[in-house]
């Protein structure tokens, strides 16, 4: 009778913690960045930013409308490149995923986009700073960062103003994001009162430069702007120092990362490149970044690269939107995220604009001495 009792009693305890087991929500957050290719460095680090933010509030037991919730992080490769980009936007979206962080890049994340507002997913991007992706009245459509029009024409005024560029060269990969910042810089020269003498362009998956740089040689550039990433600016830094091209090397944040110095293999001088990412923190905002970033090495024993710390606010904020709104489904909590207002997140503060656009966003202004970047201003 004792041993049936027994039975009795541990079916009752296995249901009853079937029905707690059952009482959890599970939030699917996707993530979408470049894990192969070129720039795979950066789509990791994305990545591991995303992985960091959820691991968090799974340990904090994050409720939403009265459920404890379960975070999972359902990642895809795009690779950088569009096409793979809109496939992976549906498969998540085939996966009912409850919100997306991503695409890196502006050329994939445009196009994904569309996929994501046809679905009612809530998408922000922790890095596309092309203007038209949160210019096609897509209400699903954030960025946590500055666009190209506030980054490039920064720069196009700092290449002027502080660099005292005289005879300013320009080029560009030819992507969404790499022709966008350096139209917006030529822009920024131009009203600055510079002077452009010569535009070329290569592409992304470019490593012989020796042409065009032949050509921007003979016209004694001393600030040469690259539109790009990190990945085709590292072989062109060594391919100037050889051709004896002893310009400023200009950039956005693609080039902006601690990756960028072992690409260009030593070739860099101290102070030659300046470049600038689009987020910014100072202050006793500097000690929340700071604080993340050794979080994030002591983690998974890697140094940030750029934007980790971006893609981390944009988890939080998407998860705060969700317990403010009492729910995860993304008709419910998109109202909600779309009136983000004073976020204090470890990049600044976040607050959206009816576009999806941060509000005030700000840049960092990097240069490179021994290796290591190092902080020259915040800009707003």
């Amino acid at each position: 009778m004792q041993v049936k009792l027994n039975v009795v009693v541990g079916a009752v305890a296995v249901l009853l913690g079937n029905s707690a087991m059952a009482q959890d929500l599970v939030v699917k957050i996707g993530h979408v960045g470049p894990t192969s290719g070129q720039i795979a460095h950066l789509g990791k680090d994305n990545e591991l930013g995303a992985r960091l933010a959820i691991d968090e509030l799974n340990a904090k037991g994050v409720t939403i409308g009265g459920k404890k919730a379960k975070f999972e992080l359902l990642a895809e490769d795009d690779a950088g490149d569009p096409k793979q980009g809109t496939a992976a936007a549906q498969k998540l979206v085939d996966a009912k995923v409850n919100g997306v962080i991503g695409h890196l890049n502006s050329g994939t994340s445009i196009p994904a986009s569309k996929v994501y507002s046809d679905a009612g997913v809530p998408q922000i991007s922790p890095s596309a700073t092309n203007p038209k992706f949160t210019r096609n009245g897509y209400k699903t459509t954030f960025r946590v960062v500055a666009d190209d029009v506030h980054l490039g024409g920064t720069l196009g005024k700092y290449s002027v103003k502080e660099l005292k560029g005289q005879s300013i060269a320009v080029i560009d990969d030819r992507t969404a994001y790499g022709q966008g910042v350096a139209d917006e810089f030529e822009k920024g020269v131009k009203a600055s009162g510079g002077k452009i003498v010569g535009r070329e362009f290569t592409n992304d998956k470019a490593t012989d430069f020796n042409a065009i740089l032949t050509s921007l040689k003979a016209k004694k550039p001393d600030v040469v702007f690259f539109g790009g990433m990190d990945a085709v600016a590292g072989p062109m830094l060594r391919q100037m120092k050889q051709l004896g091209i002893e310009a400023k090397f200009v950039g956005g944040d693609g080039i902006c990362s601690g990756e960028l110095p072992k690409l260009a293999a030593g070739t860099m001088g101290d102070g030659q490149v300046v470049c600038a990412e689009a987020g910014g923190v100072e202050g006793e905002s500097k000690k929340s970044m700071d604080s993340f970033k050794a979080k994030f090495k002591e983690k998974y024993k890697v140094d940030v690269q750029i934007y980790a710390p971006y893609v981390y606010d944009a988890v939080n904020v998407l998860v705060a939107a969700m317990v403010k709104a009492n729910s995860a489904e993304p008709a419910k909590y998109l109202p909600v995220l779309a009136k983000t207002e004073g976020y204090k997140g470890v990049t600044g503060t976040i607050s959206f604009d009816a576009k999806g656009d941060i509000k005030n966003g700000a840049l960092t202004l990097f240069t490179y001495k021994g290796g290591a970047r190092e902080q020259i201003a915040v800009v707003r």
